[in-house]
């Protein structure tokens, strides 16, 4: 519909006047779109606020305000006793937005790097979790457990604190009564001798690994890795030019011996000790010191992501690589995603001390630090021993949750999926007996509402002839009640689809 008000052609403007979004904004976004899309010409009178009140069914007050802000942005221009008018500064040439049916120039796709090209061909792809935890969400910790009140409490009172301490810029190190927790509990809790300097708090684990490989790797450095393995920390690492090494992993962990004999020349190897991720095996106290061995004769770097190593549920834990690492290789990366919740976006690094200098330098030239408050209400969580006793009380539930999770399977899923125990962590796998389809369950699956991710998303590169096939299925963040009902639908997803087609080949004997 066309309207003429003023002298100027109107296309129509439509108000929501139930739209959350308010009527003043809504007016001003649809002149604003008008006047740079060219509906209304450089110097042409806009219609009065007034008859433009009068057109839309809104208050005069809400035109002049929405007129307030195209004024100072100097989109429209007031004259006095003769109206107002689109300002004559929209004469000077403006490139025109491309659209689908563009020719030339105009149509092509953004330049980019090189490297990100590169990067983007190579990446492996992290799914979007949903909101909400539902079975079988991977990655997030119990919400329903979480001692709200205490951190309520703790954060109302730093949030009271002066105003220049909470609003300004924090440290570029990290928060340091925060950098003092850690190391404190890292030395009770995970066996690791270190120093509150050694300690440096980030956005989360994945700015631990860009860091790490900024700090360390040159474009085409060779770098071992888990296969299958982490895809965040693989896509940070790929992003900074690295050459990843596909080493396979067995019942005891990565199998150093491989990596030496296809890459005896790497700088850096990035392993999942506590709980690999995803087959969620534990690495053999033998194969840690061969690793940490081979990274010494090599004059290469590791390291160790401790992502949900706080939940060891059946038996004692081995130690870190950090623990045991006397030349001073070793890196070590925590977060508190899954031992708190995960938008806090606030993990740590710990390097030897050889490397403190230079961390400091380079992240006092490019980093602004997290938030000073989430910083330390962290630090006294820990200091006033809720960290501990709510970690404790995590790895029994987990325990509870895993537990579940096979009886339900075990009884449910007999002849379809057979659910890996684990000792630790979030989640655990499910291996296929007849060779389905991973990808045709992850589909029926969530039509079902139910979250299912394939082995095949972690794989660097498949091994020949097959490597693991089955599904990563976290219980840590949904109650017994629903990992069970969770199973029963599995089941009649996995008796939908039917047997696999003649000919696919069986679950490998590969798997840990």
């Amino acid at each position: 519909m066309v309207k003429q008000a003023g002298g100027a052609l109107l296309l129509s403007i439509h108000i929501e006047h139930g739209s959350p979004r308010p009527v003043s904004t809504q007016l001003h976004v649809a002149l604003r779109d008008l006047i740079l899309s060219g509906g209304f010409a450089p110097g042409q009178r806009l219609p009065a606020s007034r008859t433009l009140a009068r057109e839309l069914a809104v208050s005069r007050t809400t035109v002049i305000e929405a007129f307030d802000r195209l004024t100072a942005e100097g989109l429209i221009e007031s004259r006095v006793g003769a109206g107002t008018y689109v300002a004559r500064a929209l004469e000077a040439p403006r490139p025109m937005m491309p659209t689908s049916t563009a020719q030339g120039p105009a149509a092509r796709p953004p330049r980019l790097s090189r490297a990100t090209e590169r990067s983007l061909e190579l990446f492996g792809q992290r799914r979007r979790l949903p909101a909400i935890a539902r079975a079988f969400t991977t990655a997030l910790p119990a919400f329903d457990a979480f001692p709200m009140a205490q951190w309520g409490r703790l954060s109302a009172k730093h949030w009271r604190r002066a105003r220049n301490e909470i609003m300004g810029y924090g440290e570029p190190f990290g928060h340091p009564p925060l950098r003092r927790a850690i190391a404190a509990h890292l030395r009770a809790n995970r066996g690791i001798s270190c120093d509150a300097e050694q300690i440096f708090i980030v956005s989360g684990a994945q700015q631990a690994f860009s860091l790490t490989a900024t700090l360390l790797l040159n474009p085409g450095d060779r770098v071992w890795f888990e296969n299958p393995g982490a895809i965040g920390a693989r896509n940070s690492l790929i992003a900074a030019g690295a050459e990843l090494v596909p080493v396979p992993v067995d019942a005891q962990g990565l199998c150093v011996e491989d990596g030496l004999a296809h890459s005896p020349d790497f700088l850096l190897a990035f392993v999942t000790p506590s709980h690999q991720q995803p087959l969620g095996v534990v690495m053999s106290l033998e194969r840690r010191f061969a690793l940490l061995h081979a990274a010494a004769q090599a004059g290469a770097w590791i390291i160790e992501d401790d992502y949900d190593g706080e939940f060891t549920f059946g038996g004692t834990p081995l130690p870190t690589l950090k623990s045991i690492d006397t030349t001073g290789r070793v890196i070590y990366v925590g977060t508190f995603s899954k031992s708190l919740f995960p938008s806090l976006r606030l993990g740590y690094l710990l390097v030897p001390p050889s490397l403190v200098d230079t961390v400091k330098a380079l992240m006092s030239q490019l980093l602004q630090g997290v938030p000073t408050v989430v910083q330390a209400v962290v630090a006294e969580f820990i200091d006033e021993g809720h960290f501990s006793a709510h970690l404790r009380r995590m790895r029994r539930i987990y325990a509870e949750r895993h537990d579940t999770l096979c009886a339900a399977a075990g009884q449910r899923l007999a002849g379809l999926l057979e659910v890996v125990p684990s000792h630790s962590g979030l989640h655990t796998t499910a291996r296929f007996l007849a060779g389905q389809s991973e990808a045709a369950v992850m589909e029926a699956a969530r039509l079902r509402e139910l979250t299912v991710s394939p082995i095949a998303r972690f794989w660097l590169t498949p091994p020949p002839g097959g490597g693991h096939s089955g599904l990563v299925l976290g219980f840590g963040a949904i109650r017994p009640p629903d990992i069970e009902r969770g199973v029963e639908v599995l089941g009649q997803v996995l008796e939908a689809l039917g047997p696999p087609p003649v000919g696919a080949r069986p679950t490998s004997r590969q798997w840990p």
